[in-house]
């Protein structure tokens, strides 16, 4: 296999996320302004500041639809999360599965912030001190182990390839992307499926919640909880939830009459050292900017060939110094900016299955022309005034030929990928 310099495509999607499950669910969802932010009362009950939270309705009955029971005695939530979104992206791309043969040819890259720590918080750690380690069960270690997802999405569709799991916080599915894309351009892949997922634990929550960034001002109004951009902003909504992507080669997408979403425009992947401003919980901005600007040159572009920004955008006060990153990393001269949204607007925050889950929105945006709405932002904070005329505060429809999907998170580390609108 030779793919050097590859055309790579998307020829499959699958997202399970706050507000909606499966593709054509979650492009009305996005252009309704459907938020996926309810009330959590067990939070209230465990003493959490924040009680609501973006979890994918109906779980336990999707779980049981996609798997049988001896399956799910080796997952934890996080798992079936992701191994749902991955099976609806396989399928979505017209793939077939072997039940015999390995397709060598497909790797798995797939990504988790935190892991099955549900798992370990309900069932490995309370049953080790109790000293019942023997009717523990021998699935525990596969519900936990840091590479679970990968192993069990490369089991469901017989992935022959490389399958690895990777980690890096809130940037933890774009950089899977990142590391498809350079699979296939290198000619180590004709097809990769990334992506990521969280779970929804009270054990994943805990620690920001500790750390006082997650929303407490808006418990009994839920949807307008998630608030990126606003002046009365008060911490991120915590989230769950899985995307995923089917990456390709050009040439293998057009030998096998694949339907193609979009194409990788370029990307980049950096870490700012926590230096000069970064630190374990900030981005060093030059870092940022870096990573912007290499994303562009990677893909041969110019700030105005960008038409949306998919911001990161928590609703902490990161989301200033993001803006004002995006805007010294573009240098555009004049009044332009591309338009930007705020996806967390209306799923929360799902750490490391966010930016995937972002990236199904961002192509969708590319191949159906339009930007959909920052919500809850009414109240712009004054120091974004300047790209207020840039923020859709309703759906709208327009050609978008390229869009700007970055993620940052916890360690300075940083990822940008750019989609644009394929053309044969």
């Amino acid at each position: 296999m030779n793919n050097a310099n590859s055309r790579v495509v998307i020829t499959g999607m699958g997202v399970l996320a706050p507000n909606a499950h499966g593709i054509e669910n979650f492009e009305h969802a996005l252009r309704e302004g459907i938020s996926g932010v309810r009330a959590r009362p067990e939070l209230a009950a465990l003493g959490f500041t924040c009680h609501v939270a973006g979890v994918p309705e109906g779980l336990d009955e999707l779980r049981d639809r996609y798997f049988d029971s001896v399956t799910q005695m080796g997952m934890d939530r996080y798992t079936v999360l992701g191994s749902i979104a991955a099976l609806d992206c396989w399928h979505d791309a017209g793939l077939p599965i072997d039940p015999d043969t390995p397709d060598w040819d497909t790797s798995i890259i797939f990504g988790s912030g935190i892991g099955g720590i549900e798992t370990t918080g309900r069932v490995l750690v309370p049953m080790t001190d109790a000293a019942r380690v023997r009717r523990m069960g021998s699935a525990v270690p596969e519900r936990v182990m840091a590479s679970a997802v990968s192993a069990r999405i490369a089991g469901l569709v017989g992935a022959g390839g490389q399958v690895t799991s990777n980690s890096s916080a809130c940037s933890t599915s774009t950089e899977s992307i990142m590391s498809g894309y350079w699979a296939i351009r290198e000619g180590r892949a004709a097809r990769v499926l990334a992506g990521g997922c969280e779970g929804d634990s009270p054990y994943i929550w805990a620690g920001f919640d500790a750390m006082r960034v997650l929303s407490r001002s808006f418990n009994d109004r839920p949807e307008q909880a998630s608030r990126p951009l606003s002046a009365s902003a008060c911490g991120f909504v915590p989230a769950a939830g899985a995307g995923a992507l089917l990456l390709e080669s050009l040439e293998s997408a057009q030998r096998r009459g694949a339907r193609i979403y979009a194409e990788i425009a370029g990307g980049a992947v950096n870490c700012g050292g926590q230096r000069n401003g970064g630190t374990m919980t900030a981005g060093n901005p030059e870092g940022v900017q870096r990573c912007i600007q290499s994303a562009m040159q990677s893909a041969g572009v110019q700030a105005s060939d960008i038409d949306l920004i998919s911001g990161h955008l928590t609703a902490t006060q990161g989301d200033r110094v993001e803006a004002r990153n995006w805007r010294r990393a573009l240098c555009i001269p004049g009044n332009y900016f591309p338009l930007l949204n705020a996806p967390k607007s209306l799923l929360g925050h799902a750490l490391g299955a966010a930016g995937a889950i972002e990236c199904v929105a961002g192509i969708l945006q590319v191949q159906r022309n339009f930007a959909h709405a920052s919500m809850n932002c009414e109240d712009l904070h004054p120091e974004l005034a300047w790209c207020d005329p840039f923020i859709p505060r309703a759906c709208i429809e327009r050609e978008i030929r390229m869009v700007a999907k970055a993620s940052f998170g916890f360690g300075d580390v940083n990822s940008c990928v750019l989609f644009k609108k394929f053309k044969a």
